[in-house]
């Protein structure tokens, strides 16, 4: 395929390794040749490249295979996954997964993005709601300023939330920056 059709999210042979493309934007300056400015996350070791390609070069894309997995439970250093549709379990290892474990709690669906029958990479939901286990707890006239204070969730997630969230409610979490999204509807 061309370089022009990179999209986010799509998979590609690079250098001769595995890469996601992340953000891909497609430049046109005046009088020179178009060109696309790609950030690629290469899947071996976590790392984010970039790569400037013209327009009409060939890139090699590869083909993922998206499963519903849920989460089990993690062991040392070790994730389990279970396929929903066959019931295979599937460990993932920390590497992968990095900081993105907190969250998720036993039970939880998520797609994974499968190469050649291993999980490459792991799709998180945009949001995520879980329960706060530890706070500071509301002080009196907080509420006039726009204070945040920290949190821990169940997962051991650590989140800036406003004074009124107390121990045991349960609170959206982006996950994509980490932040509060507000409480979860009941």
């Amino acid at each position: 395929m061309k370089a022009s059709e990179m999209r986010p999210g799509m998979a590609f042979i690079m250098d001769g390794q595995l890469c996601i493309c992340t953000v891909a934007t497609h430049v046109t300056p005046g009088n020179l040749r178009a060109f696309v400015q790609a950030k690629l996350r290469r899947l071996s070791d976590g790392t984010t490249i970039e790569k400037r390609l013209r327009s009409t070069e060939d890139v090699e894309q590869a083909y993922l295979d998206r499963r519903e997995m849920e989460y089990l439970y993690s062991d040392k250093s070790e994730h389990i996954f279970m396929d929903s549709k066959s019931y295979d379990q599937v460990s993932v290892s920390d590497e992968l997964l990095g900081e993105s474990i907190r969250y998720f709690k036993p039970n939880t669906p998520v797609v994974a993005l499968t190469h050649d029958g291993n999980v490459v990479s792991l799709e998180l939901p945009k949001v995520v709601e879980l329960a706060v286990t530890e706070t500071t707890p509301m002080t009196k006239g907080a509420t006039v300023t726009n204070q945040m204070k920290d949190a821990v969730l169940e997962t051991g997630l650590r989140v800036r939330v406003p004074p009124f969230i107390e121990i045991g409610e349960v609170v959206r979490v982006n996950t994509e920056d980490g932040s509060y999204g507000g409480r979860a509807k009941s």
